[in-house]
């Protein structure tokens, strides 16, 4: 993606608010909902505290909202540099409705290096923590001062503390994905084990909550219900796409052109229609792709058009006019497997490959439909 697409998607996603040692860092739209619920939810809070205030309790609870994010903004910027260490490129820091979050472009990670970049972000907030309990201490703030303090120092007490919760896609999944990894030696499985581990505490942070309060013979608060049910939901979507891009990864090994083929064989573009029924009478279910004359693959022949043609026209009709184009250069070779198969079929276009051998001859066709079904383990008529 060149500078201006890139530019224009990240106005998209946000309003960019500049780079922070390099980074860029944007301010997602969605960042605005949780401002307004904080607004909304502490400005009476606020207002009751300090009286005097009146509508400027509001502008306080939004001065909550952005010692918040400036508190996240240091998380992940954390995340980004601890990152540059080891040599991960950090493409942007994104501000939202969750929080926030570090993007990477690809890198070679490790268990322990992985573990470190994802538990530099709570350290951050821990130290930010201590260093504004301190200062209450040493300056003793009062008024608003104070409150807004002492709501930093517990924001980030807080973002720390359940940031390290041993589950994704909280940071401190990377605990028990580091763990399972460097045990198996598959982050994949390290993924899952830890996904599992963020959907109990997901479960877990909405039954303590709201079953607490009611077995001990007290109603839980409205508002808190509401967070904890947004927070556990946000969890359990979080450590579901974890786990199932995780099952992903695992399944990409078993992807390969030459055991999701369909059978073909490749005959010269220009052969007529006779022939190639001829061809299928002899080998009932394989797929005929027309080559050009220095053997690349052209095109596949259509059976319904093919069976169109009535025999008085056969001999005379070339099985390029029953035939559908293929993509330039949609083909792939049987022993194209994993990643790289994926990667190189998506710059494709069209949904249908032939399959050479190494010597460059045609054996098979492969279908997009067939290779999605492969990598997501869904079932796919002819798949095995």
């Amino acid at each position: 993606m060149n500078r201006s697409r890139r530019a224009e998607a990240t106005r998209q996603d946000g309003i960019p608010l500049g780079r922070i040692v390099g980074i860029p860092v944007v301010l997602a739209w969605s960042w605005f909902i949780i401002a307004a619920f904080v607004v909304i939810v502490f400005g009476p809070q606020v207002a009751d505290l300090y009286p005097g205030l009146g509508i400027g309790a509001y502008g306080v609870a939004l001065a909550y909202a952005v010692l918040l994010a400036v508190s996240v903004l240091i998380h992940e910027l954390a995340h980004a540099l601890s990152a540059r260490r080891f040599g991960w490129p950090t493409t942007r820091i994104v501000l939202n409705l969750w929080g926030g979050h570090t993007q990477f472009e690809n890198f070679a990670a490790s268990p322990g290096r992985s573990l470190v970049v994802a538990l530099a972000g709570p350290a951050a907030n821990f130290v930010l923590a201590l260093a504004g309990w301190g200062a209450i201490l040493l300056l003793q703030p009062t008024g608003v001062t104070n409150l807004l303090a002492n709501i930093l120092v517990w924001a980030n007490f807080l973002v720390a503390a359940f940031n390290v919760l041993p589950g994704l896609p909280l940071d401190g999944g990377r605990i028990v994905e580091s763990a399972v990894w460097r045990a198996t030696g598959s982050q994949e499985k390290g993924t899952v084990a830890a996904g599992w581990t963020g959907r109990l505490i997901a479960v877990g942070l909405i039954a303590v909550v709201v079953l607490v309060p009611l077995l001990t013979g007290s109603q839980p608060s409205p508002v808190t219900v509401i967070v904890a049910v947004v927070m556990g939901g946000f969890l359990w979507l979080g450590a579901s796409s974890a786990i199932a891009n995780a099952k992903m990864r695992l399944r990409l090994p078993e992807v390969s052109a030459g055991r999701l083929k369909q059978p073909a064989v490749g005959v010269l573009a220009g052969t007529s229609v006779q022939q190639v029924k001829r061809l299928l009478a002899d080998r009932p279910g394989v797929d005929v792709v027309l080559t050009s004359p220095n053997g690349l693959p052209e095109a596949v022949v259509d059976r319904d058009a093919l069976t169109a043609v009535p025999d008085s026209q056969a001999e005379t009709t070339p099985a390029n006019a029953v035939a559908r184009a293929l993509a330039p250069g949609a083909y792939v070779p049987e022993f194209a497997e994993g990643q790289e198969l994926v990667q190189y079929l998506a710059r494709l276009a069209g949904s249908e490959y032939a399959v050479t051998d190494r010597q460059g001859t045609v054996t098979g066709l492969l279908h997009q439909s067939v290779v999605i079904a492969a990598i997501t383990g869904r079932s796919h008529p002819g798949f095995n």
